[in-house]
């Protein structure tokens, strides 16, 4: 009876075309992220500075009463931009899915392991400090969101070699992570019920998708129709990203024969730097906004809520993916790449402690009631994101020179052929006897032309 096939190698080298996709990602989400840096900074400088422009600015409410979108901007940013951002999300997963790490159940088996432990030990710590502290429990999934782009700035900062498997790595974890963010805010946080509405957005739905599946094209059918969906999606009290989401998920990912791109990879193309560049740097320039005194920080360390989201970040976040990496290779057939080290997954679980964008998100969802609280726990946000951003930095950086190794042999192409080494060491068999075939004809015709031009040469030298 033959053995069962065993799980990959954990943290193993993406193929060729998946490394490509995953720098096109990464590259797009880094400059995303310098971005985001820069909008978290000014909105820190703005609102400690200038406290006053910034809150009627960020205060300020426009659009349709009639519709119920008469919304502050801070609302327009949280629930119209992010919606492009979770739009992305759901492209990012159905792709993932399909034709990346998530598409073998077995192998997406540890990353999915991991990502989950890694939402789950942060909102138990969370729920301990509480606990032990008497602060309020609503805050439990603040800490359980990583931000990607925030992680891959940081990354971008530091300069680290980062090798391509413990990026796609980085990635797919963020994809999971998002997804389970994404169903956090549809279970948790959805106000009552308006089915009316909430039937139209699931018939907008429908139509999104018949329209897709009918081969129709063009931006200006889908995007008028999307926006229909996302008013529907906010008055029916489910949030509004949500239906970003379903829509994203939507695109077919696969391609068909003769296709460079799927549509769902056109899209997201198009959209990636839309969501990274504008919607989410502006939603983090009307959302970081707090300020911060010596007594403000004082009070993120000692207040039990904001204690919760700063541990859970940096301790939840870091023990929760390692441990759930560790027990994932422990208890199935999977083992670690060779390439790599412990030290180097838990380098990689620090840095998911940075949580922004999906955590700033469910912190102004988790207390609507107590504006002072939300401000504390998105402060707790941003020094738990800073913290677990240094030490990453640390761990990183004392891997740096063995990740420039790893990156400068994955990226040598000594023959220039635009294809690197490493992906044409240990090709098929049956390429192998290819070539060996075409080698022997090769030197079966150069023998036979060397022949006749030996006969050629004797009949001259006889005549």
């Amino acid at each position: 009876m033959p053995a069962p096939p065993s799980l990959p190698k954990f943290l193993h080298r993406p193929s060729l075309p998946e490394r490509r996709h995953l720098a096109d990602a990464l590259r797009t989400e880094t400059v995303g992220g310098m971005l985001l840096l820069a909008a978290a900074v000014v909105a820190l400088v703005w609102a400690n500075a200038f406290g006053g422009s910034y809150e009627q600015v960020r205060d300020l409410h426009l659009g349709p009463a009639v519709l119920g979108l008469d919304l502050s901007i801070e609302h327009w940013t949280a629930d119209g931009l992010l919606a492009v951002f979770f739009f992305v999300a759901g492209v990012e997963l159905k792709r993932e899915l399909v034709a990346g790490e998530l598409r073998d159940r077995r192998a997406a088996a540890l990353p999915v392991i991991a990502a989950l432990c890694g939402m789950v030990t942060p909102a138990l710590v969370y729920l301990a400090v509480n606990l032990v502290g008497g602060g309020s429990t609503d805050g439990w999934a603040v800490p359980t969101a990583t931000d990607i782009a925030f992680a891959l700035a940081v990354l971008a900062v530091i300069g680290t070699s980062l090798p391509s498997a413990l990026r796609a790595f980085l990635l797919t974890l963020a994809v999971v992570d998002d997804l389970f963010a994404i169903l956090i805010i549809a279970v948790f946080f959805t106000s009552d019920l308006n089915f009316a509405a909430l039937g139209g957005a699931f018939a907008g739905l429908l139509v999104f998708h018949l329209l897709l599946r009918a081969g129709v094209r063009g931006w200006y059918v889908y995007v008028p129709l999307a926006v229909v969906v996302w008013a529907l999606m906010y008055n029916s009290g489910v949030h509004a990203t949500i239906a970003g989401v379903a829509m994203g998920l939507m695109l077919r990912c696969h391609r068909h024969e003769g296709e460079e791109l799927s549509p769902g990879e056109r899209v997201e193309h198009l959209v990636r730097p839309l969501s990274a560049g504008i919607a989410v740097p502006l939603f983090a320039l009307f959302s970081a906004g707090v300020v911060m005194s010596v007594s403000a920080v004082e009070d993120v360390f000692t207040r039990p809520e904001t204690l919760g989201v700063v541990l859970g970040l940096v301790v939840g976040k870091a023990l929760g993916i390692f441990g759930g990496t560790w027990l994932a290779a422990r208890f199935t057939r999977a083992e670690l790449n060779d390439e790599l080290a412990w030290p180097d997954v838990f380098a990689v679980a620090t840095l998911a402690g940075i949580g922004f964008t999906v955590s700033l998100l469910i912190g102004e969802l988790a207390f609507p009631d107590d504006p002072g609280l939300a401000d504390e726990v998105k402060a707790a946000v941003l020094l738990g994101s800073l913290v677990a951003a240094v030490l990453a930095s640390v761990l990183l950086r004392t891997r740096n020179a063995k990740y420039a190794r790893m990156w400068s042999e994955e990226t040598r192409d000594e023959d220039g052929d635009g294809i690197p080494d490493i992906d044409q060491v240990g090709l098929p068999e049956y390429h192998l006897r290819m070539a060996a075939m075409y080698e022997t004809r090769a030197a079966e015709h150069r023998r036979r032309a060397e022949a006749a031009a030996r006969a050629s040469d004797e009949d001259d030298s006889r005549a």
